[in-house]
């Protein structure tokens, strides 16, 4: 397993980070998931990321157990806070009450006395940025928390609170985006902007919610229990039914040559194109099986040839989702 700095800070992760994300209802059992923790672990895997709103801290709880034993300064855990995750209408959002409660419900279910990364899930309009920065701020003095990082924040956001925290003495070292060759939009402005601030990158849905693994066939039912296969609702919706239709599953599997040739899987020659974009630390993945963990961890590593890259752009570019420069 390979390891990057993350942004500008002598902090190191694994270029495979394990995305331990169960929807609120998620019915996955304990031991399917732990085993999948367990695979990430034995593969070199340092870095895991949850949230409080995952499985509603079943993920936590989870993700507690499989380190438990394991030695706290090899790993590095990320959780986040915003969604709704406590109780009454305080309990969301990016208050001083509301972040600070909800870091310590998080450490309780981990099973820690601290979390070296602490994601704002999301940008809070309704509350000032002064009170949220201010409150981690205090979380990083008290020792609970190492590092801040945000997830979908526009570069706008992020650069009042990267000034911010400079003022406040906390490390903001990373943002979150939604990432992967198929859907573009951080290229035009967000990760430019994190670059410019010394900012790292960890993308989630690499894979395109599973479309760049390959395995939703062009005029196919989708597979039996998959993502694409079960009730889609919300934004996974949104985002799916952009990319289940033919074109894009048509194009996807004309790289399978290509992917073949170069000694990869689809799945590791999107977790490679991703990884080798600037700024980018690590790449999240999301599995529910261990040969799954298995196969995207040794994207870790992988150097993709220039001609591949190109094939690569050539068949996903005129399908993929692109961000206005100017926006």
């Amino acid at each position: 397993m390979e390891h990057r700095y993350l942004g500008r800070s002598g902090l190191r992760i694994s270029e495979i980070v394990f995305g331990n994300l169960l929807y609120p209802q998620d019915s996955t059992p304990d031991e399917a998931v732990l085993a999948c923790l367990r695979t990430a672990l034995d593969e070199g895997v340092t870095t895991f990321d949850t949230a409080d709103i995952y499985g509603m801290g079943r993920s936590e709880e989870l993700l507690g157990r499989a380190l438990a034993g394991e030695p706290r300064d090899g790993a590095v855990i990320c959780t986040k806070v915003f969604f709704p995750a406590g109780n009454g209408p305080n309990g969301s959002g990016l208050s001083r009450k509301h972040v600070l409660e909800g870091l310590e419900a998080s450490l309780r279910r981990l099973g820690t006395d601290y979390v070296d990364l602490y994601t704002a899930h999301r940008y809070d309009p309704n509350t000032p940025l002064e009170e949220t920065m201010l409150a981690f701020a205090d979380l990083v003095r008290a020792g609970k928390v190492l590092y801040m990082g945000v997830s979908e924040w526009t570069p706008e956001q992020i650069g009042e609170a990267a000034a911010l925290a400079k003022e406040l003495g906390v490390h903001l070292i990373y943002n979150m985006p939604q990432y992967s060759a198929l859907w573009r939009e951080p290229e035009a402005r967000v990760m430019p902007a994190c670059e410019r601030l010394g900012i790292g990158v960890v993308p989630y849905f690499t894979l395109a919610q599973g479309v760049l693994s390959g395995k939703y066939l062009p005029g196919r039912p989708a597979p039996e229990g998959s993502r694409g296969g079960a009730e889609l609702v919300g934004g996974r919706a949104r985002f799916m039914r952009r990319f289940l239709v033919d074109d894009v599953l048509e194009r996807v599997q004309r790289l399978a040559g290509p992917a073949s040739e170069a000694g990869l899987t689809l799945s590791q020659l999107a977790m490679a194109w991703v990884l080798r974009q600037p700024g980018v630390a690590g790449a999240v993945i999301g599995a529910s099986r261990p040969e799954q963990v298995r196969e995207n961890a040794a994207a870790a590593g992988v150097k993709l040839d220039p001609g591949l890259v190109e094939r690569i752009d050539e068949e996903l570019g005129p399908v993929a989702e692109y961000g206005a420069a100017d926006a």
